[in-house]
């Protein structure tokens, strides 16, 4: 659906540009909301993810085969479908997102805290979930 008309000028490419950036809103899919800066600190390392538009209540965090998964899940209420929007641009779904930070970690060593629309989630370098190190014996 775009409802931007193309001009036929010298400036086309000018236009092609406003174009895009009209029809093409920044955050129309859930995967461009939970944009990530992954910084090392001295015990471990430290996520902020950006996950605008969702509550505390809307995230859930797991940990499921060294893979740490952070969803935000908001659903749409029967209020607002009906009212009538003429654009709507506020994340109404889901948004997920996944690292791997080895087995070794266990879900306590994680540490997660949420303050003005950012997730901030601390993990250590090395977990208390250490695997023992066997040796095989060669015959």
């Amino acid at each position: 659906m775009n409802f931007v008309v193309k001009r036929n000028n010298n400036l086309s490419f000018i236009d092609e540009l406003f174009d895009d950036f009209i029809s093409k809103p920044a955050f129309r899919s859930g995967s461009s909301c939970m944009r990530t800066d992954i910084r090392e600190v001295e015990n471990g390392y430290e996520l902020d993810i950006d996950v605008p538009g969702y509550g505390k209540e809307d995230i859930t965090i797991t940990l499921d085969k060294g893979y740490l998964t952070v969803e935000a899940k908001k659903e749409s209420s029967s209020e607002t479908q009906e009212q009538h929007f003429l654009r709507r641009e506020r994340i109404l779904g889901n948004a997920a997102r996944s690292f791997y930070v080895g087995e070794d970690i266990h879900e306590t060593d994680i540490k997660a805290n949420y303050l003005n629309g950012i997730l901030t989630v601390s993990i250590p370098k090395q977990g208390t979930n250490i695997k023992e190190k066997k040796q095989i014996a060669i015959q």
